[in-house]
């Protein structure tokens, strides 16, 4: 499989402010195509810190996104950063500000600050917003996006058919009303014999009660199936209720 770094770029996502939305969307759509999400950080809205970052994960991933940054107003620092990061120029792109134009029918409402929405590092190639124009763009294997979650996703469908993936992790999810504590021998039996497949276990209290989610994520349907028979064979083991939980995500 590809894998993924997303870098989340906002001193309000930082203080708690905003909430992030971006990082379970493309976590699930990057799945989808095979692309494994390996790694999200969340960064402060600092020259140095952005270019570090994106620097290191460039090196590290197949592919890099970020998010936020890419406004008009002073603090959106994102495209700056990057352009250092790579050693560009950051440039007014002329298509970038034909969309502008487009969008914005009066020129006045065109000022200084938005024009900013057009300037990218030399070289990039756009992602198309079909939102509010103003566009994403792409250098090498890093994705720049909008952080506003509606934007953010319209820009990555119109990228996605830039990536190459793999074949999709599958998920099963053993819910047992238990603690993990009891199972943790066993499920690291389970482990060390399915090493192909990921096993994670999530303790939780619902309902007045204590208990685990057992999540088995693989690419391999029967060797996920295998191991997953193997989690409920310990679980009945115990005498535990349980029941497998069904769900769109992995």
């Amino acid at each position: 499989m590809s894998n993924a770094c997303l870098i989340i770029i906002g001193n309000e996502i930082l203080s708690g402010r905003t909430q992030d939305l971006n990082l379970a969307f493309l976590g699930e759509r990057l799945n989808q195509i095979g692309v494994r999400m390996a790694e999200a950080r969340v960064i402060a809205d600092d020259t140095d810190t952005i270019i570090n970052t994106i620097n290191e994960c460039r090196a590290k991933y197949d592919y890099v996104f970020t998010t936020g940054g890419i406004g008009p107003t002073h603090d959106d620092i994102t495209s700056a950063a990057v352009a250092k990061a790579f050693g560009l120029p950051l440039v007014r792109d002329p298509e970038a500000l034909a969309l502008l134009q487009q969008h914005y029918t009066n020129p006045a409402d065109l000022n200084e600050q938005r024009m900013k929405m057009c300037e990218i590092p030399e070289g990039a190639t756009l992602i198309d917003n079909p939102i509010s124009k103003a566009p994403g763009y792409q250098i090498e294997n890093v994705f720049v996006l909008a952080g506003i979650p509606v934007i953010m996703q319209a820009m990555y469908e119109a990228l996605k058919e830039r990536l190459v993936g793999g074949d999709p992790v599958k998920s099963r999810t053993i819910v047992a009303y238990m603690g993990e504590g009891v199972l943790a021998k066993g499920l690291g039996d389970v482990q060390d014999a399915h090493s192909g497949i990921e096993i994670g276990s999530y303790p939780f209290f619902r309902d007045g009660k204590l208990g685990t989610a057992l999540v088995l994520r693989g690419v391999d349907q029967n060797a996920l199936d295998t191991a997953s028979e193997a989690v409920i064979e310990l679980v009945v083991s115990f005498g535990a209720e349980h029941f497998e939980e069904t769900s769109a995500g992995s």
